[in-house]
C-alpha cells in the first residue's frame, strides 16, 4: 500500500468517524493491537497430520505436501475459493499418468477433500469461522462413470481348445477318459 498525502476533507472525515466511534487518535497509537494468530500451512498441516488416523494421513499426505509446496508460507485464512480451484487445476494437469488415468479427475477431488479435512480441523480449533471456510465453497468434481465391465459368461475361445491346469485340452482328456471306461 502506498501512502498518499491526505486532504483536509479526508482528515476531517477520519476525525468525525473516530469521534462517533468514541476513539481518540491517541488511542490508536497507544492501544495494543490484538491480532489472531492464524498459523501458516507449514505450521498447521503437521498438527492436523498428527491428529488424524493413519489411513487418513496415508490418503491425504501427498496432497498436503502439494499444498505445502504452493502455499506453505501463507496463512490458512488467505486462500480464496478461486485460488483453490486454480490449485486443483494445477494438480490435475501435473498428475502422474498411469495406465488407468482419467485426466487427474480423482486427484482434484482428493485435493479438495484434503483441504476440507484441514479446514474442518481449523474450524474445530476456532482458527477460522465456518462461514469463511474457502474449501466448503469449492464443489468437488462429480465422479466419472466406472470403466470396469463385467466378465463375459461365455468363453472367448472355442470350448474344444480350452486347456486344463495341466496344459492339456479339456475336451481331448474327456474323450480319452470315456474311451478307457
Amino acid at each position: 500500500m502506498t501512502a498518499t498525502p491526505s486532504t483536509s476533507a479526508e482528515l476531517d472525515a477520519a476525525r468525525l468517524l473516530l469521534s462517533r466511534m468514541g476513539i481518540s487518535p491517541q488511542d490508536l497509537l497507544t492501544a495494543p493491537v490484538e491480532r489472531s494468530t492464524i498459523p501458516t500451512f507449514n505450521e498447521y498441516i503437521p498438527i492436523v497430520s498428527a491428529a488424524v488416523t493413519d489411513g487418513t494421513r496415508r490418503v491425504y499426505a501427498s496432497y498436503w505436501n502439494r499444498i505445502l509446496d504452493h502455499w506453505g508460507d501463507r496463512r490458512l485464512d488467505e486462500p480464496t475459493p478461486s485460488q483453490i480451484r486454480q490449485l486443483v487445476e494445477h494438480v490435475k494437469v501435473n498428475v502422474v499418468a498411469r495406465r488407468n488415468a482419467r485426466g487427474g479427475h480423482s486427484a482434484g477431488g482428493h485435493l479438495i477433500a484434503a483441504l476440507r479435512c484441514l479446514y474442518r480441523h481449523a474450524e474445530d480449533d476456532e482458527l477460522i469461522s465456518p462461514t469463511v471456510n474457502p474449501a466448503k465453497k469449492v464443489a468437488k468434481p462429480r465422479r466419472l462413470p466406472s470403466t470396469r465391465r463385467a466378465v463375459a459368461d461365455t468363453p472367448s475361445w472355442p470350448r474344444s481348445t480350452r486347456l486344463n491346469r495341466h496344459g492339456f485340452e479339456a475336451a481331448s482328456v474327456l474323450r480319452k477318459m470315456v474311451v478307457i471306461m
